[in-house]
């Protein structure tokens, strides 16, 4: 499983045309899902990112996480953070998950976020063409695989 996450000053998901909602001052977190992935993986990604010390505190230093400050979260599913590039100028998805495969774990993750986090993401819609707009703040952007662990 992979993770792009953003720290936003704001943020906010339109699916199919219709608003998802929005979030002010916290994390926006893209999803890619792979077939292999397990609730083991979910687990230890949400903790990561509730964990990330991705904040400022007073004397400015990114020192605070997103518990500690209870900012917002906005999540949307991203099979392209899978996509392989190694081969011609088209890319390959094939180790995305199916979706019969990344809507269960999806749904997984932002269950699992939320109990975390203890507030409630606002979410994009699987599979749908959603629009996301954000403004990085920083900008602050990571990208972390629970398959690169150590």
């Amino acid at each position: 499983m992979r993770v792009l996450i953003q720290r936003v000053s704001q943020a906010a998901i339109t699916a199919d045309g219709i608003d998802r909602g929005n979030i002010g001052k916290g994390l926006l977190v893209l999803v890619g899902i792979e077939e292999e992935d397990t609730s083991e993986d979910i687990a230890w990604l949400c903790a990561k990112i509730c964990n990330l010390r991705v904040f400022p505190d007073v004397e400015g230093v990114m020192n605070l996480s997103l518990l500690q400050e209870q900012f917002e979260l906005a999540v949307v599913s991203q099979f392209t953070l899978h996509a392989s590039t190694k081969k011609g100028n088209r890319p390959s998805y094939i180790r995305a998950a199916r979706p019969e495969t990344a809507i269960p774990l999806y749904g997984q993750f932002i269950e699992e976020l939320t109990r975390l986090s203890g507030k409630e993401p606002v979410t994009g819609v699987f599979g749908a063409n959603m629009q996301v707009s954000l403004v990085n703040d920083g900008p602050v952007t990571l990208f972390i695989d629970s398959k690169n662990r150590e």
